[in-house]
């Protein structure tokens, strides 16, 4: 047990962050983290936008609905990046027909998480707090336009990071032996009985955006979800194919 695991064993998403600037050697020292994440065939398919414009951060803020997004010290937006490959390969008189298939598009998109979850535990290793908006894909259109994403590009996920100003309580999560499977997938008889103690502890637990309250059961949170769908959200194959990646389908 080193010092980075039990980092990683404490993490909580942080919401609320002190007024206080990331020096900029540690900003650096993150985007350094960032640059040598291993990435899909070496291609370095991602890149990084560093939300500094308080205009923008406010328009980010209504699309995820979260009010707090604006005040992240640091707000950072992974994207898929095959626009700079692809203009690469096109300078070099290079085959570009093959740039914007799905291939490219989801090792983009995967290399985009690794760089921003790398970053999360660099961050959190020297004291800072993160919070991560997957909920910028509430409205991926309004994220391209504002951030001018050229064809080939698209959102994945925000990232807060800042000196936290809060102390949450460690979430529950589910056990391993519902989430970890030998050799095969394995298909439980009856999942509301696997999940019984985790409902109880989810119960029990005090989510910090509402901290009167106790979160409802997990069952419960996954009900409400699926009956409450985010309309754009549905509509994201649109955006992508829009980008310019071909689906195929």
């Amino acid at each position: 047990m080193n010092e980075t695991i039990k980092t990683q064993l404490n993490h909580r998403t942080i919401r609320e962050f002190k007024d206080k600037p990331i020096p900029q050697d540690i900003f650096n020292t993150l985007m350094e983290v960032a640059r040598q994440t291993p990435t899909s065939n070496g291609m370095q398919s991602f890149s990084i936008i560093r939300v500094r414009d308080m205009d923008k951060k406010s328009i980010v803020s209504e699309v995820c609905n979260q009010e707090y997004v604006k005040r992240a010290p640091e707000l950072l937006i992974f994207i898929v990046d095959q626009f700079r490959n692809m203009m690469i390969a096109k300078e070099k008189g290079g085959n570009i027909e093959n740039a914007n298939d799905m291939d490219r598009f989801f090792q983009g998109f995967t290399d985009a998480c690794l760089a921003a979850q790398n970053v999360v535990v660099a961050a959190e290793s020297m004291g800072l707090g993160t919070v991560y908006f997957g909920s910028i894909l509430n409205d991926p259109q309004m994220i391209i336009d504002t951030f001018e994403l050229p064809e080939l590009t698209f959102p994945v996920v925000g990232l807060g990071i800042g000196y936290p100003n809060q102390e949450p309580q460690l979430k529950p999560r589910m056990d391993m032996s519902l989430r970890l499977f030998e050799d095969k997938y394995f298909i439980f008889e009856n999942y509301l009985k696997a999940i019984e103690d985790y409902d109880k502890k989810m119960t029990e637990y005090y989510d910090l955006r509402n901290a009167n309250k106790r979160v409802d059961s997990f069952s419960d949170q996954i009900v409400a979800k699926l009956k409450n769908p985010i309309l754009k959200r549905q509509e994201i194959l649109k955006i992508i194919k829009k980008q310019g990646f071909d689906l195929k389908i």
